[in-house]
């Protein structure tokens, strides 16, 4: 496997058959395990075609493993940014963590992709949105 992220709050690493590997760790990392699967179960129910799939959960572990969404991006037009995750909250998430180091380029398709949602919101109708965003205090 290839290692792609290696932080205190996960491991990241992509296989050689091309599916992404995440072992969450650290602060919360069980909530956020759960949190990340809720949201990617949501946007899959939901058909959004820009995020990862899940195909397996190992909550023993922490662990999941979903497809490939594409290699980092450099650089995008701040715009472009924007656009792409006011599109996602089409499908009823907000991601939280609006920066380019979760945005993702799919060459098969051409398509900008949007990962990393332990800290999404979930938006279901207004006051009953779920998040894990960190507050300022932690």
């Amino acid at each position: 496997m290839h290692e792609m992220k290696d932080t205190a709050r996960a491991l990241v690493r992509i296989g050689y058959d091309g599916r992404v590997h995440k072992t969450f760790r650290g602060h919360m990392a069980k909530e956020r395990f759960e949190h990340e699967v809720r949201m990617l179960r949501h946007l899959e129910e939901h058909g959004c075609p820009f995020v990862p799939r899940l195909l397996e959960v190992d909550p023993e572990h922490l662990k999941i493993i979903t497809t490939h969404c594409g290699g980092r991006v450099d650089q995008l037009n701040a715009e472009r940014q924007k656009e792409l995750f006011a599109e996602l909250e089409q499908f009823g998430v907000r991601h939280e963590d609006r920066e380019l180091r979760n945005i993702t380029y799919r060459v098969s398709d051409g398509r900008f992709c949007i990962i990393d949602f332990e800290f999404a919101t979930l938006l279901d109708g207004g006051n009953n949105a779920v998040s894990l965003k960190p507050s300022l205090d932690q």
